[in-house]
């Protein structure tokens, strides 16, 4: 019984053996370039490794934080300014930022997303992701309300009107050359409101 054990437990540490050396040398053949897209099995290793990485009690846990139209819409902004550039306002990782990243960030409205438990996202929001691009936002041992509403929000994305996506693009960080260009708009525009203004001014002899 002993020797059988051995050699299954022989057998196990081989292959997976086998299974490193083939990825490294994958990952050697392509370099560590985020422009390559990884082999499968590189995405099933990076995915299991990263769902054991969260402790087991968030993978039950609830939002303690009720899902309102109110907090929904506090959610809304917050991702609007903090996670759109990489995740877009829809969700969609489909961003300038997002393309170019490893793992690439997931279309947060597709099952693999919204089917995790609540605790999963705020665990993955409070302490980010290692070895991608996905930081942490929230300080260690803090129960975040701001965290909780972004989850209320991902929940929400399935059903994201084409009005919310509009008001979210007014909350995107602007960059310099945009906040120069809306500066350089507004002053056009008030230069031809001043312009436009009837004379006022009567004199009298």
């Amino acid at each position: 019984m002993k020797k059988k054990i051995a050699i299954i437990l022989f057998v196990i540490v081989v292959g997976a053996l086998g299974v490193g050396a083939y990825v490294m040398h994958g990952m050697m053949q392509r370099g560590f370039s985020t422009r390559t897209e990884p082999m499968l099995m590189e995405k099933e290793l990076a995915t299991t490794i990263r769902e054991r990485a969260i402790p087991a009690r968030y993978k039950t846990m609830k939002s303690p934080v009720v899902a309102s139209p109110e907090v929904t819409h506090e959610g809304m902004a917050h991702w609007a300014d903090h996670c759109a550039s990489c995740h877009a306002n829809n969700g969609s990782g489909d961003t300038m930022y997002g393309k170019t990243m490893y793992p690439r960030p997931p279309d947060m409205r597709q099952k693999d997303t919204q089917e995790v438990s609540d605790g999963e996202l705020y665990y993955t929001i409070q302490n980010g992701v290692r070895l991608s691009g996905m930081p942490a936002f929230g300080d260690p041992g803090d129960d975040d309300v701001d965290s909780w509403k972004l989850v209320a929000f991902i929940r929400h994305l399935p059903q994201l009107t084409e009005a919310e996506e509009t008001e979210m693009q007014h909350l995107n960080p602007k960059s310099p050359d945009e906040l120069l260009e809306e500066k350089q708009e507004e002053e056009f525009l008030k230069g031809d409101a001043q312009s436009a203004e009837p004379a006022t001014t009567m004199h009298h002899h």
